[in-house]
């Protein structure tokens, strides 16, 4: 199984990919999606878009994982990233793949063992476990391929192979 993992932001969009079989996951490729703050907010959008559709195009992933969206203090930066979340999961069911949504508590738990972790365990672990010499910058990326390890074990029924 083939999963692309996805941060979505209006600014920057994160996404990873990552292959698991059976109890390994192995890293595909990884990167940022970003859109100029200058673009109006419809073109931002066309291009997480676009680039995702490629990025679907170029590693046929079995399915898309994706960040539900949490609470945000800032209403302005939650419809932005609801947006850029709306048209991730429309790129991945427009080219037919299923959709998972994981928050980020069960994110965290998945990789670290804690749904309150930091940011730098996190990527510590995503690190640990993909066997990256260093956690991919901008933390958004980090995230994205947290959330691939996340769905790997939960397809996987946590590393008991009946997923």
């Amino acid at each position: 199984m083939i999963v692309l993992g996805v941060d979505p932001g209006l600014a920057i969009t994160g996404f990873g990919v990552v292959r698991v079989e059976n109890n390994r996951q192995v890293v595909l490729g990884y990167g940022a999606i970003r859109t100029p703050a200058g673009d109006s907010t419809a073109r931002r959008l066309e291009t997480i878009y676009r680039e995702l559709s490629k990025l679907i195009a170029e590693f046929s992933p079995s399915c898309l994982a994706v960040e539900e969206l949490f609470f945000n203090k800032n209403v302005t930066t939650a419809l932005a990233v609801g947006q850029a979340r709306g048209v991730a999961i429309l790129a991945g069911s427009h080219a037919g793949l299923p959709i998972f949504e994981y928050t980020p508590l069960q994110v965290k738990t998945a990789v670290t063992g804690y749904g309150r972790a930091a940011k730098e365990q996190v990527a510590y672990m995503v690190c640990m476990l993909l066997g990256l010499d260093k956690a991919p910058e901008p933390d958004d990326v980090t995230d994205a391929l947290a959330i691939c390890i996340c769905h790997g074990f939960n397809a996987n029924d946590w590393g008991r192979g009946r997923g």
